[in-house]
C-alpha cells in the first residue's frame, strides 16, 4: 500500500505543481513527469525496504548486476534533458557521469564503509543539482530525489532485517540484531 499510495500522491503533486510553477507544457512532458515522480518515489520506498534489500541484494546480484541496475536508470536523466531542458546533453553528461562514478565508488566499498560513501556520493549529488547545474522548471526535485533512490536507497549493501514475529529475529531494545532468540552484533550478519 505505501509503495503505490505515495508514488501516486508524489504523481499528482509533481503534476500540480508544474502546472502552477510552469503552466506551459505538452501533455507529453506531463505525463513524463507523473511517470518519473512515480517511478523515483516508489523506487526510493521500495529500494529502502527490508524485502527490496533482500531482493536486490540476494546472491547472484553483484557488481555487474547493480550498475546494469543504475545504467538503465541514464534513460531517466535522457527524458529530462530531452523534454524538460530542451536537448541539454552537456546537463545529461555530467549527471550521468556523476551517476556511474558515485554507483561505482559505493559498489567497490568495502561493506562497512557502503552506507558513508552512499551519503557523501549523494552530498555531492546535492550541491552539484543546488549550485552547479540547472533544474529543470517544474521539476526541481528530480535530481535529489533521483539520486536518492540510486545512490542511497538501492546500492548500499545493508542488512534486511524482518520484523520479530515473522521470523524470531529481530532487533532487541539496545538495536542489537536477535537471532533465535539471542542478541548478536548487526554487524555480524553483514557479510560481503
Amino acid at each position: 500500500m505505501l509503495q503505490f499510495l505515495l508514488p501516486l500522491v508524489a504523481s499528482g503533486a509533481a503534476v500540480a505543481y508544474a502546472a502552477y510553477a510552469v503552466g506551459a507544457w505538452s501533455a507529453v512532458q506531463y505525463l513524463l513527469c507523473a511517470v518519473l515522480a512515480f517511478d523515483i518515489v516508489g523506487g526510493i520506498i521500495t529500494n529502502a525496504t527490508s524485502s527490496g534489500k533482500r531482493w536486490y541484494h540476494r546472491p547472484g546480484q553483484g557488481v555487474r548486476q547493480h550498475f546494469g541496475f543504475v545504467l538503465v536508470h541514464l534513460a531517466h536523466l535522457a527524458v529530462v534533458a530531452w523534454l524538460f531542458l530542451s536537448a541539454d546533453w552537456p546537463w545529461l553528461a555530467t549527471t550521468g557521469s556523476f551517476l556511474l562514478v558515485a554507483a561505482l565508488a559505493i559498489l567497490v566499498s568495502p561493506l562497512y564503509l557502503q552506507r558513508p560513501v552512499a551519503m557523501a556520493m549523494y552530498t555531492g549529488s546535492v550541491v552539484l543539482g543546488l549550485y552547479v547545474l540547472a533544474s529543470p522548471p517544474g521539476m526541481e526535485w528530480f535530481l535529489p530525489l533521483f539520486y536518492l533512490k540510486l545512490l542511497v536507497a538501492h546500492l548500499p549493501r545493508e542488512t534486511a532485517y524482518r520484523p520479530h514475529r515473522e521470523t524470531g529475529s529481530g532487533i532487541d531494545g539496545a538495536g542489537r540484531a536477535l537471532s533465535g532468540g539471542r542478541s548478536v552484533r548487526a554487524e555480524d550478519h553483514q557479510t560481503r
